[in-house]
């Protein structure tokens, strides 16, 4: 098959779309690697973002400074998984790094900004104690559209062959 004509969707060449398609499983960017990458990314920006939110909470820490540390967190808990593994592969720690920032990135910040402005817009989250139901509800509920919303963001970089696809030669 001639590769040539396949360089975007809907061309002239392609109108299906399909050329895209395919260019982007050559990068392995199907929607199930875009569901695992996040869901890795997920699971790192979770322990980071509850860790931090109940530190805060919990020390009576306002608003401001609560946010900060759970989403610190969540970028050094998000990072650290990916650093490890990549360190597990055989890669020094300096080249490690690069693979974690650029591998993580765009994932956890969209993460981030999409669960923390969900837990900011809900009435009363940010005020909640971790014994309230509200607090757990909110943070949870961010979770989860934050997943719906970093999915497509992954798989989109993953097809370009940027975000989780530069890990992919480490596993």
């Amino acid at each position: 098959m001639d590769h040539s004509t396949h360089h975007h969707s809907g061309t002239a060449h392609d109108p299906s779309g399909t050329a895209h398609d395919h260019a982007a499983r050559a990068h392995g960017a199907t929607w199930a690697t875009a569901v695992k990458a996040t869901l890795h990314c997920l699971t790192g920006c979770a322990i980071g973002e509850i860790l931090g939110m109940a530190i805060g909470t919990s020390l009576l820490w306002g608003n401001v400074p609560t946010m900060a540390l759970a989403i610190t967190l969540a970028f050094v808990f998000g990072y650290s998984f990916t650093l490890f593994a990549v360190v597990r592969a055989g890669v020094s720690l300096k080249a490690a790094v690069r693979v974690a920032l650029a591998a993580d990135t765009v994932s956890i910040a969209v993460m981030e900004l999409v669960d923390n402005a969900i837990i900011a817009l809900t009435p009363g989250a940010m005020d909640a104690q971790l014994s309230h139901g509200l607090f757990w509800y909110a943070l949870l509920g961010g979770f989860a559209v934050a997943f719906l919303v970093t999915t497509p963001v992954n798989k989109w970089m993953i097809g370009r062959g940027k975000g989780h696809a530069v890990v992919h030669a480490y596993h």
